[in-house]
């Protein structure tokens, strides 16, 4: 560790001497979520996340992520969720999984909540009795929320050999997809048709049966998201 300062003012002081204000306004209307914006780049967010995440302890690291989500910036917000997004975290603090979880309710806009979805499907994947809680938002009121049970399951659509238990995982995310066949929300539509083309790479079978029970009540666009690995 080192003497930077990683607290949220500090990181939210840092993140706001960089801002670009005419970028800020396109990645404004690029996005089309009511919040600040700071016009920082991708890259510039990586660069001090590795800074921030080599200088502080786990403990720090979790209160800095809670502080920067808090902001509601939506640069801040992403390096809140990079922040946590480590295969391996030694321990594997509940404090990690439960900040994650406790964005969700509030996820808004593909951008932020992807990136906090793939740091929670590290740790999904590290303790699968988490995904109790992630079934739990399948049927929520919030569309993203819904929407981030599909995307920070993805790691089971993409295991190439699966153990049996990972197997009963995919059914069981499979579940939940067969219940959004009716959800008519474009995103929603978009994440079914994600998660079975991911699948169809190292499972074919089982996403054409899927597709045979369940494809006809998707949308167009979907069916040919889940079949594009398929064809022909």
């Amino acid at each position: 560790m080192n003497d930077q300062d990683v607290s949220p003012d500090a990181a939210l002081a840092t993140l706001n001497a960089l801002a670009d204000p005419v970028r800020a306004e396109e990645m404004r209307a690029y996005h089309k979520i009511d919040r600040p914006y700071l016009g920082l780049s991708n890259p510039q967010i990586d660069e001090l996340v590795k800074g921030w995440r080599a200088a502080a302890t786990l403990d720090e690291r979790v209160a800095l992520a809670a502080g920067l989500w808090d902001s509601g910036i939506h640069e801040a917000m992403l390096a809140a969720a990079k922040l946590l997004a480590q295969a391996r975290i030694r321990p594997d603090d509940t404090a990690v999984w439960a900040l994650i979880a406790s964005w969700a309710e509030g996820f808004e806009g593909w951008a932020v909540s992807d990136f906090a979805s793939s740091a929670g499907g590290r740790r999904l994947v590290v303790d699968p009795s988490r995904l109790d809680v992630v079934e739990g938002w399948t049927a929520s009121p919030n569309m993203w929320t819904r929407r981030a049970a599909l995307v920070m399951t993805l790691p089971w659509a993409r295991m190439p050999n699966p153990k049996p238990e990972d197997l009963a995982v995919r059914e069981r995310v499979l579940g939940w997809a067969a219940g959004y066949v009716t959800d008519r929300d474009w995103f929603i539509q978009k994440a079914v048709g994600w998660w079975l083309r991911d699948l169809s790479k190292h499972d074919p079978e089982r996403t054409r049966s899927w597709m045979a029970e369940h494809g006809a009540g998707l949308k167009s666009f979907a069916r040919k998201e889940a079949l594009r690995h398929l064809a022909g």
